[in-house]
């Protein structure tokens, strides 16, 4: 059996700054993730995709900011559990006893859910022509931009992602962006940005068409749209990639007796903590009256909650609030000198 003052479930961005602030005040953690690789959502959805809305960080990819954050890490000796889910938490006396799906158990008084959205999976085109290009010509993620360079990618969807990625390709690619709306429900800066590239001529802009078939013999060559009006066409492409969101499943932490609403978990914004006294949900999955899904949010609600952990793991010392600026014991544990 692991003891450990804190376990956190999830080794994305969130989970790691978390990390950072419970070793900071002088926690032992330790972080489980049921993918094979540190990042979260961050590696495994866009590392490649530019991120805006990091402080002092004007633009950076998913995978520089989880570099940057395993960085901040590197003065602690966290231990990682990869290609670990976990199965079963339950309590036994004052700890929680944490079981994952390789048979490791884990005693800790405090447990951080730190999970993104859950278990996920992206929403797919119906067309079921699509599933023999998949993983060569259509994509519902971008893992390397550097394939598309010079050739004709076909973009759907309406939101972020979408947007986002029409804008990045149409420096070196030939986009054309379709979605079965008028509207977007992208930010308006990007949406902005998307028409002005269109009067530009460097994105092609198709609304209210959905795609109806794909052509290709072993390569993809190209697609069918049509619009609400039966108004068919046929488009170049090399490449396809799909942005519908993802569908969510929280697997087993649907039974662990937690306050769901809908697919996310119900906390407290002072401490961030759940329902059941020493869990709690930060970044994506936990919910609140005013929550924003931000990367900037979940490290605020980390911060907080790896401070109230300090309160079950040391029931005898009281917590003391520094500034890394001006304590000696905070400058000593990042390796600092004063």
């Amino acid at each position: 059996m692991i003891k450990t003052d804190a376990l956190i479930i999830g080794a994305g961005p969130t989970g790691l700054f978390t990390a950072h602030q419970l070793k900071l005040i002088g926690l032992n953690c330790e972080i489980v993730d049921n993918l094979d690789k540190i990042g979260g959502q961050c590696i495994e959805l866009y590392p490649d995709k530019p991120i805006y809305d990091i402080p002092a960080v004007p633009e950076c990819t998913g995978e520089e900011l989880t570099k940057n954050l395993i960085n901040q890490l590197k003065p602690f000796d966290i231990k990682f559990h990869l290609s670990e889910r976990v199965e079963e938490v339950k309590k036994d006396d004052v700890n929680w006893i944490v079981k994952t799906s390789n048979g490791k158990i884990f005693s800790t008084p405090n447990v951080i859910i730190a999970g993104g959205v859950g278990s996920f999976e992206p929403r797919k085109f119906p067309v079921k022509e699509c599933e023999k290009f998949e993983n060569k010509s259509v994509f519902y993620s971008v893992n390397d931009k550097k394939i598309f360079e010079g050739k004709t990618v076909a973009i759907f969807g309406g939101g972020d992602s979408a947007l986002d990625w029409a804008v990045e390709l149409s420096k070196n690619s030939k986009v054309n962006l379709i979605h079965r709306r008028e509207e977007f429900r992208g930010a308006q800066a990007t949406v902005n940005k998307v028409h002005a590239l269109v009067k530009e001529g460097k994105i092609n802009l198709f609304t209210k068409y959905q795609m109806t078939s794909v052509k290709g013999n072993g390569l993809l060559e190209s697609i069918d749209i049509k619009n609400d009006d039966e108004e068919k066409k046929n488009i170049k492409a090399d490449y396809v990639l799909g942005f519908f969101g993802l569908i969510m499943q929280l697997g087993p932490i649907a039974n662990w007796g937690l306050n769901l609403n809908k697919k996310t978990i119900e906390v407290d914004t002072e401490k961030f903590e759940t329902n059941q006294k020493g869990i709690y949900a930060v970044g994506d999955i936990c919910s609140y009256p005013g929550k924003l899904r931000l990367i900037l949010s979940g490290f605020h609600e980390g911060a907080l909650a790896a401070r109230a952990c300090f309160k079950l793991a040391r029931p005898n010392e009281k917590y003391r609030f520094e500034f890394t600026t001006t304590s000696s014991s905070l400058l000593k544990r990042l390796g600092k000198k004063e």
